[in-house]
């Protein structure tokens, strides 16, 4: 019996979830850009991170686009779960050695600065994509 993906469209939530994660794609990119063009010998672990970052995030992006497709389900997990540990991880490496970044930045200490969404989008994410499984048709 041969089994095919649904391909159903995302709407409500799961629409606000990708504009957000596209969102925050466009600004982690410019930002790290500019960050690593004008300013990258004042804090090159803060920069170089930064634009880690912004390679999640278009991941992640992507991904939630295509989670409809059970391969792209996993990366979206894969790369949410990768956003989520480097958020929580140079968040208490910003606390515990500051001079590693330059200012605060979006993923220092948890994104305090920024009403702490790089802290809370993946973990919504993550959810999201718990309660929207792929669901498998019969051909």
């Amino acid at each position: 019996m041969s089994h095919t993906v649904s391909r159903a469209r995302m709407t409500g939530i799961g629409r606000v979830l990708v504009i957000v994660y596209a969102v925050m794609a466009l600004a982690a990119t410019g930002r790290s850009f500019v960050q690593v063009v004008r300013r990258f010998d004042e804090a090159p672990l803060a920069y170089s991170l930064s634009v880690l970052a912004a390679a999640v995030y278009i991941l992640a992006t992507l991904a939630l686009v295509l989670a409809h497709r059970r391969g792209w389900y996993t990366v979206a997990w894969i790369a949410i779960v990768f956003e989520l540990t480097g958020v929580i991880v140079v968040g208490a490496l910003s606390l515990l050695a500051p001079a590693l970044f330059g200012h605060d930045s979006v993923w220092s200490y948890f994104g305090m600065g920024y009403i702490f969404i790089p802290l809370v989008l993946p973990v919504f994410g993550l959810w999201w994509l718990r309660t929207h499984r792929p669901q498998r048709e019969a051909a």
